[in-house]
């Protein structure tokens, strides 16, 4: 492989890659905030640590997604928290989990677990979402509740290679995400 002329390399003082620049990033993506786009929803329904919120509302963001958070007393502080975007995100708030995901899927929408499951696809098989299509995350610990698998489509798992049992919701959602989005 060469490199491209005045890109750098033996003796020359230009780096081999150049990274662009913040006013190049802002003119490649979208000039505002995405409103709901009724396509993708990340659906952490039992969270436990809300860091973790912070960090998957930021991949919602850069992959056009939407949050779908219940109403615990915690949630909105954590989002504030771990939000560093400067412009409102999409939102979504819910009360009881299960019967927010049965009018989903009444709503035509697909239902993907995140999930350890033998019907499990792998991630790296999984397509980029076709239709409107909600990825539910479980509990951290737990998973997802067993009268919630009822209500999936599908289910997708991450496979690991060490010792842990799974991925925090933040990089399990964010991994799940950007496949779904094409984006991977």
């Amino acid at each position: 492989m060469s490199a491209r002329p005045g890109a750098g390399g033996p003796g020359s003082d230009a780096p081999a890659i150049r990274t662009r620049t913040p006013r190049e990033l802002k003119r490649s993506r979208r000039p505002r905030a995405h409103s709901c786009w009724d396509h993708l929803y990340a659906a952490p329904l039992w969270p436990l640590h809300g860091a973790n919120l912070g960090t998957l509302l930021r991949t919602c963001d850069a992959v056009g997604a939407c949050l779908v958070v219940p109403r615990f007393p915690w949630v909105p502080e954590a989002l504030a928290r771990g939000n560093t975007l400067r412009r409102p995100v999409c939102v979504h708030w819910t009360g009881d989990p299960l019967r927010w995901l049965e009018r989903q899927r009444a709503a035509g929408k697909g239902v993907l677990g995140v999930e350890l499951a033998d019907e499990a696809v792998r991630l790296a098989d999984l397509p980029a979402a076709r239709r409107a299509t909600v990825m539910v995350l479980g509990h951290e610990q737990h998973g997802i509740p067993p009268d919630a698998l009822d209500l999936l489509d599908e289910a997708v798992e991450i496979p690991m290679a060490g010792t842990g049992a799974s991925l925090n919701v933040a990089v399990a959602g964010s991994l799940v995400l950007y496949r779904l989005a094409g984006l991977l």
